[in-house]
């Protein structure tokens, strides 16, 4: 690693811990991810100094919080969970069509039709700006839109949880340390994570650790967690990395597009608060999981305020992967369908 590389980066973990630590003082819910974020985006933006990514520093974070992930699901929970395979697919179905808002709010500000939908589709950062390449969306603007909706939906939605719908219901979850099983899944989990990038699958790093620790936790019914630490630090190391996507000329860049931006994430929350409402009325589930479930942020993050809310974290994150799931194989296609409908309107006028 050169000099330069390291001088960019050094700051960025010590900012980090120090934004976190000041927000577990005042009791702010996912301290350490949270606090973190914050702090860098003030340094980044209210300071000369634009610290820079820890190399390899939100992979790591989310292995240590995908094999986290894994392990609350049991036997037990996973029966649970399939028995309401219905209202998941329901959902998740409900909250990626509502982002169609964004698009449409998206277009009355200009924004080409590839821009606009692949802006507004919640389905990851990397995800998304590939499929935007592919089909001639402003890169620059819908990477922009993704880490916009996704700082919107960290910083709101752990904080209205915790300060307005309380802590939730404790799970039954043993959560013992068994370091033996550790010492084979973590191993294992990177092994996972770099099969699925090499297979180019969305959030590898998230993804391989948790598949392993699931299958793991499921198969020898384990009631295994991650030691004491281990949830902060990942956070941290999220958090870090989150915060160096923004900066001064982020926030300057196309003002419109950025508060339509917030417009359509904040209305997307509004609609997955109320059919969260009405599905827990139907079905008696927990209506903080459900809703948490269906917010438009990132599995890792939303998993985590499950976990820190003694929410359900198997039901939040199967409303989140199968969201995902939507977008990834459905964006592509409707947005194809819909350039030719309108071709074709255009040819008959």
């Amino acid at each position: 690693m050169s000099d330069g590389t390291l001088k960019s980066w050094w700051a960025t973990p010590l900012v980090g811990l120090a934004g976190g630590y000041l927000a577990s003082c005042v009791g702010w819910p996912l301290p350490w991810m949270v606090g973190s974020l914050l702090a860098i985006i003030l340094v980044r933006c209210l300071t000369p100094f634009q610290i820079a990514e820890i190399p390899n520093g939100r992979k790591c974070g989310q292995w240590i919080i995908g094999i986290g992930i894994g392990l609350h699901f049991t036997p037990q929970v996973i029966e649970q969970v399939a028995s309401h395979f219905g209202l998941i697919f329901f959902g998740a179905l409900i909250t990626s069509l509502s982002s169609l808002l964004g698009v449409w709010l998206l277009r009355r500000t200009g924004e080409d039709r590839a821009t606009a939908f692949f802006s507004s589709m919640p389905g990851g950062s990397g995800e998304m700006v590939n499929l935007g390449a592919r089909n001639g969306a402003v890169l620059s603007r819908v990477a922009a839109a993704q880490s916009l909706r996704v700082l919107a939906v960290v910083l709101c939605v752990p904080a209205a949880f915790k300060f307005l719908l309380g802590d939730g219901v404790p799970l039954v979850h043993g959560g013992a340390v068994h370091w033996g099983w550790l010492s084979v899944i973590a191993p294992l989990g990177v092994l996972a994570a770099l099969l699925w990038q090499r297979l180019r699958q969305p959030n590898p790093w998230l993804f391989g650790p948790l598949l392993v620790a699931s299958i793991a936790s499921i198969g020898g019914n384990l009631h295994l967690g991650l030691p004491d630490g281990a949830s902060q630090v990942g956070q941290w190391l999220i958090g870090s990395g989150l915060g160096c996507h923004f900066n001064r000329t982020f926030f300057r860049r196309a003002p419109s597009f950025l508060g339509r931006t917030l417009l359509a994430t904040a209305l997307t929350m509004l609609i997955a608060a109320v059919a969260a409402l009405t599905l827990s009325a139907l079905t008696h589930l927990d209506l903080r999981s459900l809703t948490l479930g269906m917010m438009p942020g990132g599995i890792a993050e939303m998993s985590l305020t499950a976990e820190t809310l003694q929410l359900s974290v198997p039901l939040v994150t199967a409303l989140q992967v199968m969201r995902l799931l939507f977008v990834l194989f459905l964006a592509e296609p409707l947005f194809r369908h819909w350039v030719a409908e309108r071709e074709l309107s255009s040819n008959d006028d």
